[in-house]
């Protein structure tokens, strides 16, 4: 059993004695400021007395609703404070911080430690500052492993919904506040890429009934004898229309329900629909040598004869299954290309990188989004006119977010802006059919 308080969390400030003053107003500032940071109860500052150099010491106490408040301040507010006094007073200033509880345990499995029992570092607050992990000695409990499996999910002020909010509201805000240092508020843009595009795929792609199948009981064939007898009179009758017109042979025959196309080439020679697959050495030469060499025509034929046999089924998968290294692959494409659009920016490669990885972030969230929409509409029975024209609002909004994104990340005005939006957007078309084109290429000859 624990019965402990909130967390106190003490920093004290060592101030050269020529600027105590300018410090001391500064220091009240912050303590208005601090009183308004969210799960902050009480924050109180007062003097002790000089160290051995003279500086002067100012000791501000911060007392804490909860350990989840005091990691939330020091992510924010605490990286704040440090580089806002590095920047006005620079080596004037020094700042030393640790954290205050009143815990008492039955529950320890360890004596407290004033070093990290992973690495062995110096501990100087709530997380190690070499490998990361958080100073608590004692086991967790199952609550508190549920509570972080799920906890960003829950809490409405979790790093989660500080970027998922932003990332569909507000364009470029996420890469802006990336490149001014502000970071620890939001998920890592690549963690979230790969999140939200497994969702995307998850979404639009996984059929219960299908991957699951085990746990679903089959579902009673709905051909009847009447409607076999329709489907064959039907399908006579489209024959007996063909070969009146002079299509289809007089007669062509049926097979088993179905039916066999002979056609006479002219020299005695019948050629059956299945040798559709047949390739000739002709067909590839004009191809580039390096892609003729590997696309022969005995081997296009085998990938026609498979694909036909379970009906493109396994070429889908294949494709699907190229998709996302396909689009990664084109991230670092139309960085190159902004690279280009922007040459006087003076931003780095890996910064028009992260504009393009916040952009297909939300490029998965809002189709994901629409899906689901989508569905619930179906489920619910929504008249279908509102559910889509919100679809089609939603997705017009996708090349607007885009044009502002651009606007907000680059400062540019809205006619140059334009042009360039143009330029990217084409660039974007091209290089995203070619990607296509090579994962259908990479899918067929995987099959």
């Amino acid at each position: 059993m624990t019965q402990r308080s909130g967390p106190v969390y003490e920093v004290t400030f060592f101030v050269d004695a020529d600027i105590a003053d300018e410090c001391d107003s500064w220091l009240d500032d912050y303590i208005r400021s601090s009183l308004q940071h969210p799960g902050t109860i009480d924050c109180t500052a007062y003097s002790i007395a000089n160290d051995p150099t003279g500086r002067v010491r100012r000791v501000c106490l911060h007392q804490l609703a909860s350990d989840e408040a005091l990691d939330e301040l020091m992510e924010t507010a605490g990286s704040d404070v440090e580089q806002e006094i590095e920047t006005r007073f620079g080596d004037l200033v020094e700042i030393r911080s640790r954290v205050l509880r009143e815990d008492s345990r039955v529950d320890e499995v360890t004596a407290a430690s004033p070093d990290c029992l992973n690495c062995g570092t110096h501990l100087k607050g709530q997380y190690c500052g070499n490998c990361g992990q958080r100073s608590r000695s004692r086991l967790i409990s199952l609550w508190e492993l549920i509570s972080d499996a799920f906890g960003d999910l829950l809490e409405l002020d979790s790093r989660l919904w500080q970027t998922l909010i932003p990332l569909i509201n507000r364009p470029g805000q996420l890469t802006h506040d990336y490149l001014q240092g502000r970071r620890a508020r939001y998920m890592p843009p690549f963690r979230m890429y790969l999140v939200l595009s497994l969702l995307f795929f998850v979404v639009a792609f996984f059929d219960p009934r299908e991957e699951l199948g085990l746990f679903f009981e089959p579902e009673e064939e709905q051909t009847t004898e009447a409607t076999t007898e329709v489907a064959d009179d039907v399908r006579q009758q489209i024959l007996e229309e063909l070969a009146a017109e002079g299509v289809l042979p007089e007669d062509a025959g049926t097979d088993d329900g179905g039916f066999r196309l002979t056609l006479d080439a002219g020299d005695g020679e019948e050629i059956e629909l299945h040798e559709d697959c047949d390739v000739s050495a002709a067909d590839v030469e004009d191809l580039p040598d390096w892609i003729a060499r590997r696309m022969t025509p005995e081997r296009l034929k085998r990938i026609c004869e498979r694909t036909q046999i379970d009906g493109g089924r396994a070429f889908l998968d294949k494709l699907l299954d190229n998709v996302p290294a396909a689009l990664i692959v084109l991230l670092p494409l139309m960085a190159f290309v902004l690279k280009a659009l922007y040459p006087l920016s003076k931003r780095y490669y890996v910064e028009h990188l992260l504009f393009f990885v916040h952009f297909h972030a939300f490029f998965f969230l809002i189709l994901s989004l629409q899906i689901l929409f989508a569905r619930l509409a179906a489920l619910l029975s929504v008249p279908e006119t509102p559910t889509v024209l919100t679809l089609v609002v939603a997705s017009f909004y996708i090349p607007v977010y885009l044009f502002i994104s651009m606007r907000r990340v680059y400062g540019q005005g809205r006619a140059v802006t334009f042009l360039k939006y143009v330029v990217l957007v084409a660039a974007y078309i091209a290089g995203f059919f070619a990607i296509m084109m090579a994962a259908v290429t990479i899918a067929a000859f995987s099959i």
